[in-house]
């Protein structure tokens, strides 16, 4: 079967992207699917929620710039049917670098070529930096679908509208006509104040078609979970957050088929 690309995107830091990136690969990875987390985040916080240790040259700095495979630099994690292709800090270098290259949309989409025909994994998921820089747009051009986190705040929705004119822009241009908003993720869900409800409310009302039934509540233990290096479900399987994670794999599988 063919693998499906997605990356999960958001210009605002601190709204759940990295978590959602982590633990959905790894309750997909649970159900059997095999997945590729691609930490494009030169800050590295997917590598390190994962337990693997951030080591020079490991990134895709080097086949991004036309030095290497990404399929060498494919890493097995502690979860069982979950790669990694790991980050690390020169990947930052690439923000810059891959500007001044031609065809510089689609560095990443060339990157990732080979993985794609290796068939070796159903689903590959992009974590990228939280700005709409040259990696994350790279990972739009690259992408079947984006995935979008939003915290339940109001200041959320002004960052949904930018990244989906983004979405617009690369698609009117033909550097991926093909890309599609796959979903959104309302992450930080407080349930005792209205203005979370309040926030749900509107996307739905907006976008119900693409709004995820599962929201992700606000838990200290999905913040504690990366410092020791463990998705939720190795850190507290019992936390609701856990739970939430797998309801939405549930939620994944079923919109795109992959079981």
């Amino acid at each position: 079967m063919a693998t499906i690309v997605f990356t999960i995107a958001n210009q605002k830091g601190g709204v759940g992207k990295t978590t959602t990136a982590v633990n959905l690969a790894a309750a997909l990875a649970e159900l059997a699917i095999p997945v590729l987390l691609v930490d494009l985040d030169p800050q590295a916080n997917a590598t390190s929620s994962l337990g693997i240790e951030k080591h020079e040259g490991k990134s895709l700095y080097g086949p991004l710039r036309g030095e290497g495979s990404a399929l060498d630099l494919v890493t097995q994690t502690a979860v069982p049917n979950l790669s990694l292709i790991p980050s690390e800090e020169d990947l930052a270098a690439a923000e810059i670098e891959i500007a001044q290259m031609e065809n510089f949309l689609l560095k990443l989409k060339g990157v990732l070529e080979p993985i794609r025909a290796s068939g070796s994994y159903r689903v590959v998921i992009i974590d990228c930096p939280p700005a709409l820089g040259m990696l994350s747009m790279n990972s739009l051009a690259a992408a079947d679908f984006l995935l979008i986190t939003l915290q339940c705040e109001y200041m959320a929705l002004e960052g949904l509208g930018q990244i989906l004119r983004n979405v617009e822009r690369l698609k009117s241009a033909g550097i991926n006509s093909s890309l599609e908003l796959g979903g959104i993720v309302m992450t930080m869900y407080d349930g005792r104040t209205n203005l979370s409800r309040q926030v749900v409310d509107e996307v739905r009302q907006h976008l119900p078609e693409k709004i995820f039934e599962t929201v992700i509540p606000r838990t200290v233990r999905l913040s504690e979970a990366p410092s020791f290096g463990q998705t939720i479900f190795a850190y507290d399987a019992t936390n609701p957050g856990a739970a939430a994670y797998r309801r939405l794999a549930g939620e994944v599988v079923r919109r795109f088929g992959l079981q």
